[in-house]
């Protein structure tokens, strides 16, 4: 990921829309992974098990930020994908630098306001049966009712994604259909590997973050160490094989 912001920076040929959004999915990848797998590294390594609270709250945010945000940059980058093969003529006008700046602040602004930041008290407990911190699992250790940081905490991050989900869909719909029109089976084949790294990215991202919070949720059948082991190969795997599936 630093190999990949560091050409995107220097290489003058990489300063196009769609190399600005993959450097922030790189970016926020790197903060994830930054932020939640070295405390994994040492509950397994070292057996240190214990966290403290502000670094349990900040890998909180951090891990439900980066959550939505990431979904943001993927939708973003199926509109960068629309524009490029529905609207090529026009691509340059459509997406200038201030459109892409007021797309990357209004993101990060959105995924920032997702999350819940009230204080619970803790009075009992304070034993996470997970690697690492996440909304539910802190909120469950509460003595106070958590209905609202419950529902809240499901509802919110859901209804940002699939708004997410559903605009790509749209996105990619009217690339297929854009691209299926096109005489030349050598430029229908460019279109569609143009947005097949992406769809990878995509399916990498999604597939195994709704099985996780689903899981979560309303899987009560599923054994916890099953749970914990996706939920951890979640943060480590999709942020190592997006910058090799955007290529």
């Amino acid at each position: 990921m630093l190999c990949l912001l560091y050409l995107t920076v220097v290489e003058r040929s990489l300063h196009e829309p769609m190399f600005f959004f993959l450097s922030m999915l790189a970016t926020t990848d790197l903060i994830l992974s930054t932020a939640l797998v070295p405390q994994t590294f040492r509950i397994f390594w070292l057996d240190a098990r214990e966290i403290t609270f502000p670094g349990c709250l900040t890998q909180r945010f951090f891990l439900h930020d980066s959550f939505v945000l990431d979904s943001a940059i993927l939708m973003a980058m199926a509109f960068d994908r629309y524009g490029a093969i529905c609207s090529p003529l026009r691509y340059a006008t459509i997406l200038t630098l201030r459109t892409i700046i007021e797309m990357a602040v209004g993101t990060s602004w959105r995924s920032f306001c997702s999350i819940l930041l009230t204080g619970l008290p803790f009075c009992g407990t304070r034993i996470i049966l997970h690697t690492y911190c996440e909304h539910i699992g802190v909120a469950r250790l509460a003595c106070a009712d958590i209905s609202i940081n419950i529902w809240y905490g499901f509802c919110v991050p859901i209804m940002t994604v699939i708004s997410d989900v559903v605009l790509i869909a749209v996105s990619y719909t009217l690339i297929l259909r854009a691209v299926f029109r096109v005489p030349s089976q050598d430029a229908c084949q460019k279109a569609l590997g143009t947005c097949g790294s992406h769809v990878c990215a995509i399916l990498m991202f999604y597939t195994p973050a709704f099985f996780s919070m689903l899981a979560h949720h309303f899987g009560h059948r599923v054994l916890r160490t099953f749970h914990i082991m996706f939920a951890n190969l979640y943060i480590v795997i999709p942020p190592a094989l997006n910058p090799m599936s955007m290529e």
